[in-house]
């Protein structure tokens, strides 16, 4: 089942597309909770190219790499990925208003609710648009 989650971020799209995809802003945002972080992340953007996000627990007790292959690449408009047998795509879109929407579309999994599954990536999404946000404030 594909399950969506979107955000909107008052910046320019240069600066929300280099914040999705640059590994020093990654660690900043990529985080579903405030007890966990994102410690390391890689991109080599290119369609074959890989990422990796490690995300780890505050406190140490757990952790996981976040990997996957990009499938197709449109600068500015569409990130495309697996991950494992799963699959997600990255929208970016630029309104009119300066305001651009970026929405997540992934294939969810077996072990935790879709409600899980939805909150998590909602929440890590809500993260970037804040990160984003302060960076545009901040120049």
């Amino acid at each position: 089942m594909k399950l969506t989650v979107e955000t909107r971020v008052a910046a320019p799209i240069e600066l929300v597309w280099r914040a999705y995809t640059t590994p020093a802003d990654i660690v900043q945002w990529n985080a579903a909770s405030d007890d966990w972080h994102t410690t390391s992340a890689s991109v080599d953007l290119r369609e074959g190219g890989q990422f990796s996000s490690r995300m780890e627990a505050k406190n140490g007790s757990m952790g996981f790499d976040f990997a996957g292959t990009y499938a197709k690449i449109v600068e500015h408009k569409l990130i495309a990925y697996t991950f494992g047998d799963r699959t997600a795509e990255v929208e970016f879109a630029p309104g009119p208003d300066g305001v651009v929407t970026v929405q997540v579309r992934f294939d969810s999994e077996e072990t935790h609710s879709i409600a899980q599954q939805q909150a998590g990536w909602q929440a890590i999404l809500d993260n970037f648009a804040r990160h984003v946000t302060a960076l545009h404030v901040g120049t």
